[in-house]
């Protein structure tokens, strides 16, 4: 059996979790796919549970982390903003800053794991 190690950042506004893996997940799909839906598929939820990521998030930032684009007949879009490419660029910062802070304590509790 293998072991993983996985942190799991939020960062709250009031009650809110402003900045968590579910919204960072859900930008990187868009930023990937360029549109909320392709995104909701990619991550295998629901349209409306992306939409209402990105929505929180948006309203708990200062600036909006995504701009989107309705349909027509040039279509519609989806993509970050400035803001949304650094939120996802620090987020994963922090991921990898603890892993490696933390690899000494991760390797000794996953020694007291069960083979």
């Amino acid at each position: 059996m293998k072991s993983k190690a996985q942190f799991r950042l939020r960062i709250y506004r009031d009650d809110i979790i402003a900045i968590g893996p579910g919204k960072i997940a859900v930008l990187e799909a868009v930023a990937e796919t360029g549109s909320i839906s392709a995104a909701a598929r990619l991550l295998g939820m629901s349209y409306r549970r992306a939409w209402m990521l990105i929505d929180e998030m948006n309203q708990t930032l200062a600036s909006p982390a995504v701009n989107t684009a309705a349909g027509g007949s040039r279509g519609g879009g989806t993509a970050l903003t400035p803001v949304g490419e650094e939120i996802v660029k620090h987020y994963r910062a922090i991921e990898n800053a603890a892993r490696l802070a933390a690899s000494a304590d991760i390797r000794a509790l996953t020694r007291l794991l069960a083979p």
